[in-house]
């Protein structure tokens, strides 16, 4: 008996290109490893070895994600050695402006998957308290997470992305507090 196979490989749908700014960080971000490899690059690796030691990564997965995060400005190669030739990775200002996404990830991964308690805390580091990061309106210094803010079809935005945002809504999950609960997390400085 004769048993053929067809692999079917799945192809994954390019974001690159698509007008939605967090779809198009995806593509640059999205996978897994790629937001482990900044993580340790923001705490100060810098080194292939230090990478693969900390992250359990295989070698050739490692340069993937390596290359990946170059070609697409987080992280700059720069060769420290040249007998044999060594590459360190540096994080680019886009690459460290990637910081407080994984601080808003940290948080919600304490808050909402591990209850067993946090494994990592974000810290001031002259007191030692322990802080939660919020997303803040830089002109009022008021935290994003109110009905007073809402998403809207910027400038360069596409007519289905116009038809998307046409009717200004507050966040979801925002609508249903009330004021004094409103006041409550902003003064608790809960993050959205």
């Amino acid at each position: 008996m004769i048993v053929t196979a067809y692999i079917v490989s799945m192809q994954h749908k390019s974001f690159e290109n698509m007008p939605c700014p967090i779809a198009r960080s995806l593509a640059r971000v999205g996978e897994w490893w790629s937001m482990l490899i900044l993580r340790d690059a923001l705490h100060g690796m810098t080194r292939f070895d230090q990478f693969q030691k900390s992250l359990g990564i295989a070698p050739n997965m490692l340069t993937r994600r390596l290359n990946a995060l170059v070609d697409a400005g987080l992280l700059s190669r720069r060769r420290y050695s040249e007998k044999p030739p060594r590459d360190e990775y540096l994080l680019t200002a886009r690459g460290r402006d990637f910081r407080p996404v994984l601080l808003a990830l940290l948080a919600w991964g304490n808050r909402h998957f591990a209850p067993e308690g946090a494994s990592v805390l974000l810290v001031d580091a002259k007191t030692g308290a322990a802080v939660d990061p919020i997303l803040v309106d830089p002109a009022t210094g008021r935290p994003i997470n109110t009905p007073d803010h809402a998403l809207i079809a910027g400038p360069a935005a596409g007519e289905r992305t116009r038809r998307r945002y046409a009717a200004a809504k507050p966040l979801a999950g925002e609508q249903e507090r009330t004021p004094a609960t409103r006041k409550r997390r902003a003064r608790a400085g809960a993050a959205i």
